[in-house]
């Protein structure tokens, strides 16, 4: 069919957006999203929104939400084209979030926006996101996948999700008002997915390159920068609700973007203090590589990194070492690293001997 004047009429394709694409990345979707339904998953995907029934058990519930992507980490999975984990780290910054409240992550939406719909990257994706939501033991039950030509370029990935989860009002944890806890942290065996504005400035120099990632990832180790800095995040799910079931635990912190001291003072009240003790766990080698090659001081590395711990759980002190034996049974090192003291709700960084 042609216009009036004989030209040829224009399509959505010709304006960057690929319907055809975008229906078989959805077709090959769906089984990966329903391996991870729970009972309570009332609906299938493709409607226009997702029924979950509220789990058995609760005598008054209530929802707890939370929303995340993966920053700027895509960069790095689109320069090396391994999109299979990246998924793993939205799951991660959602699922962990909630679980700090004491809440038990029951749904996941995923946004994949892209400038060029690829369906083998899109699937690839959901691989991730699939194998995240059964690790924090949430259904992913739908998402949007938008094609964004001009916005984003071909190649170019923005991935963020968002987690419900549920949890008993009366069992909710909120800020630590007072009294004394010791803090056991959680590890994390790299980046996670914060920083990596600062990771991509000072080892690629902003943009990343495949043969600097294919390097080693510092001098002597046995893997290259591109698996350093692809490795995906690790949830801390079980391991949370099982501190908080079996050990009592009075709150936790997830160490995301603005480090330890950030993080760990969102859990506090205005009558306790956090103090934090350097020293008092092993600080993975990439940490140490991005300070020496920036140089970046170590009061920025401290404000940016986790630095060797995802999670942060204040637990009686009576129940330190069952606490490090639960993290341990859920497959986590751990460590105690700090304390909580009568304070004004600020939480510090100190040496051993302060």
């Amino acid at each position: 069919m042609r216009t009036d004047d004989g030209s040829e009429p224009l399509t959505y394709e010709q304006a960057g957006v690929n319907i055809a694409a975008g229906d078989e990345a959805v077709r090959r979707l769906a089984s990966h999203a329903r391996s991870t339904f729970r009972p309570e998953v009332l609906s299938d995907i493709g409607a226009f929104g997702a029924v979950t029934a509220v789990p058995d058990g609760y005598s008054e519930p209530v929802l707890v939400s939370a929303n995340d992507g993966a920053g700027t980490k895509p960069l790095i999975a689109a320069a090396l084209g391994r999109w299979d984990t990246i998924g793993i780290d939205v799951v991660a910054m959602c699922a962990d979030d909630i679980v700090t409240l004491g809440a038990q992550p029951l749904l996941f939406h995923d946004q994949i926006t892209a400038g060029r719909i690829e369906p083998d990257v899109t699937e690839a994706i959901v691989v991730g996101l699939a194998a995240g939501c059964r690790s924090a033991g949430c259904a992913l039950v739908g998402g949007e996948l938008a094609e964004h030509p001009d916005a984003l370029a071909d190649g170019d990935y923005d991935i963020a999700g968002f987690a419900v989860g549920v949890a008993e009002r009366s069992q909710l944890r909120g800020p630590i008002t007072s009294g004394e806890a010791t803090l056991v942290g959680l590890a994390s065996d790299g980046l996670r997915c914060n920083g990596y504005s600062l990771a991509r400035r000072v080892l690629l120099d902003g943009v990343p390159d495949q043969d600097v990632l294919s390097a080693p990832a510092w001098p002597g180790a046995d893997h290259s920068l591109g698996d350093e800095m692809l490795r995906p995040s690790v949830i801390y799910t079980a391991a949370v609700l099982a501190l908080f079931d079996e050990c009592g635990a009075l709150g936790a912190a997830h160490i995301t973007g603005g480090g330890l001291v950030a993080n760990v003072a969102r859990m506090l009240g205005p009558a306790a203090d956090a103090v934090l003790q350097r020293g008092t766990w092993p600080v993975p080698e990439i940490f140490g590589h991005i300070a020496r090659t920036g140089p970046v001081a170590p009061a920025e590395m401290e404000r940016v990194f986790n630095l060797g711990i995802g999670m942060v759980v204040a637990v009686p002190p009576s129940q330190a070492t069952a606490a490090i034996d639960a993290a341990h049974q859920a497959g986590h090192e751990a460590w105690v690293i700090g304390e909580i003291r009568p304070g004004t709700g600020s939480a510090h960084l100190v040496r051993p001997d302060s």
